[in-house]
């Protein structure tokens, strides 16, 4: 089936935090969609039955305040899940949302094969395509001269991941062509964290790499330290001739 052909969903969550295995979902947005039309969209505040950090608050600017009386999660999940069932799951940062919900409906004791679903991470996919100097969600929108949805939240971010998403997928003919592709790590051309944060990969000092290496980054970004890595010990480096860490 044609990408343009074909029915996907998007989903959003708004979190406790970053922990998928102990945190809870404060907001959750779902749209079906085809290329031509928003065909089904939910959306709900959630009460994830604990506080939620100020830290969390000061990203969503969702308050203790605005989820008293709102469902508990293991109510609005049989809908969601619905609604995600049998479609391609495209997402920004997509395995995040997923691990949320799968969680969640593992502690409800909600039947799901959510973690099986074929998925389309978006944030991967704008790495691939390079064009946009830093691949958040809110700076692809500007790139690709999206209307803004006003506040981060949960809806306003999934109608802006659906016309991501329809810019990053120009150039491809089906879903599975693009999950095919996403399969293989993507190397990057510019650090895209830390302190040497917006440098080339090969104007990195060595040290720095062989440090980097030994954390817990996403596949992408360990395979382009990697491949820089062995770049310099192959001598496509500029400094591994003075450099005593390039025996290691």
């Amino acid at each position: 089936m044609k990408l343009t052909d074909e029915m996907f969903v998007c989903i959003d969550c708004e979190s406790t935090g970053l922990d998928t295995a102990q945190d809870r979902i404060v907001e959750i947005a779902v749209a079906r969609f085809t290329f031509d039309q928003i065909l089904q969209s939910f959306e709900t505040l959630v009460d994830p039955e604990r506080e939620i950090p100020q830290t969390s608050q000061d990203i969503h600017n969702i308050s203790q305040e605005m989820i008293l009386g709102k469902p508990k999660i293991r109510e609005v999940l049989p809908k969601i899940l619905e609604m995600i069932s049998n479609l391609t799951i495209v997402g920004h940062g997509i395995n995040f949302d997923i691990a949320l919900i799968a969680n969640e409906a593992k502690r409800a004791q909600i039947p799901t094969n959510i973690l099986s679903q074929p998925y389309i991470d978006t944030l991967r996919l704008a790495r691939l395509y390079g064009e946009s100097p830093v691949n958040s969600l809110e700076r692809l929108r500007q790139h690709f001269n999206i209307e803004s949805e006003g506040a981060h939240r949960a809806m306003s971010d999934v109608i802006v991941n659906i016309e991501v998403f329809k810019y990053l997928s120009k150039n491809y003919q089906t879903s599975d062509q693009i999950q095919k592709i996403l399969q293989k790590p993507i190397k990057f051309k510019i650090m895209p964290l830390g302190k040497h944060k917006g440098r080339r990969f090969d104007e990195i000092p060595l040290e720095y790499l062989l440090w980097a290496e030994r954390k817990d980054f996403d596949q992408d970004l360990m395979f382009s330290i990697r491949s820089e890595i062995k770049n310099r010990r192959k001598g496509g480096g500029f400094d591994q001739s003075a450099n005593p860490f390039t025996i290691l």
